[in-house]
């Protein structure tokens, strides 16, 4: 277990806090804001092409002198099952109708790609301090290659096994991502969730076997939540909802709205989006074709049938087909910029 000194050490920041990845809700302004008020930010590139990626990495170095933590994904891209996409398709086809959208025109949307040899060579570039994965870890080579520029390598666990994986792999510290985190869940051992601990009960399994830092994710949103996951011996947290209603988030219109609505109050994981478990706010797609189906195509691959009603609806003011990700406890979103959220919420600290 590590300590909060230790933490901040190793991260090279002022503050124990991590400001957690968001794709799609967030680009470099994000990132900028929480580090230079004394947290982690974070810059997440698993959608990002090596041009994109350069261009952030530049945007974010030119702004600030702080450390940033850049994030990946690492699953494995699934095959193409044509039948199988034509059925997810055929499901959501009352949807294409009733808002007018062509199915024969659905496309690819953006890609997910796992972390690869392309993307350490853009940030070989840039050696940024720290480097996150989620779904596990990329090629032991990868991972050497990200050290060997002095990075920090951070990965989330939802599980006390993924936490023994990780760290047997020589990773840095862990981020306990308990079930009451929104977005995408890190899993990767294991398709069951219902062995997902909450982030306190998780924090406490993972602490008392590891010897590498713990950093506690999912419904933090205060700063008496930050101070009783450090009291429970977490050397930090990482917080996302939080953000998202900070002007320097991109946070979309449907998004904001749902987020201050009194829809926020119940969410569910869902892989009707993606095509993997995520947690987001429930909304009509996740009613009425989830919030769990086996039909949907995995992923990253089901996103793309879903995309074009997204788009259609957004457009006409509605999120119903959105991934409205959020964690359990959204009541820590707040309109105010990231920096002073940060100072925030390191307030009891």
């Amino acid at each position: 277990m590590g300590t909060f000194r230790e933490l901040q050490q190793l991260l090279g920041t002022e503050l124990p806090i991590i400001q957690a990845p968001m794709a799609g809700s967030q680009g470099s302004a994000l990132a900028v804001a929480v580090s230079n008020a004394g947290g982690l930010g974070s810059l997440p590139c698993a959608m990002l092409g090596p041009n994109a990626m350069r261009a952030e990495l530049a945007a974010f170095q030119s702004q600030s002198s702080k450390p940033l933590n850049v994030n990946f994904f690492c699953h494995t891209p699934p095959a193409a099952d044509a039948s199988r996409e034509a059925q997810w398709k055929a499901a959501l086809a009352p949807y294409y109708r009733e808002l007018g959208v062509d199915p024969d025109q659905v496309q690819a949307g953006p890609q997910r790609t796992p972390f690869g040899a392309d993307a350490a060579e853009v940030l070989s570039e840039f050696k940024p301090e720290v480097v996150s994965f989620h779904f596990g870890l990329p090629a032991a080579e990868l991972v050497a290659r990200v050290k060997s520029w002095g990075a920090m390598v951070l990965s989330s666990a939802t599980t006390l096994d993924e936490a023994l994986w990780l760290e047997a792999r020589g990773v840095d510290a862990i981020i306990a991502q308990g079930v009451e985190a929104g977005g995408h869940r890190g899993i990767f051992l294991s398709d069951d969730l219902s062995a997902q601990p909450g982030t306190l009960a998780l924090v406490s399994q993972i602490i008392a076997k590891v010897r590498v830092p713990v950093i506690a994710a999912g419904g933090i949103a205060n700063a008496a939540d930050v101070s009783t996951a450090m009291k429970l011996g977490a050397a930090g947290v990482q917080i996302g909802t939080a953000y998202l209603l900070c002007p320097e988030a991109t946070t979309s219109a449907v998004h904001r709205a749902a987020l201050k609505s009194d829809a926020a109050r119940e969410t569910a994981l869902t892989n009707v989006f993606t095509g993997r478990p995520a947690r987001g706010i429930v909304n009509r797609l996740m009613r009425e074709q989830g919030p769990i189906n086996a039909g949907a195509p995995p992923f990253p691959i089901a996103a793309a049938a879903v995309a074009p009603l997204r788009a259609k609806a957004e457009s006409q003011g509605s999120g119903d087909f959105s991934p409205l990700w959020s964690g359990t406890n959204p009541g820590g979103c707040k309109e105010i910029s990231a920096a002073t959220l940060t100072q925030q919420l390191a307030a009891h600290l």
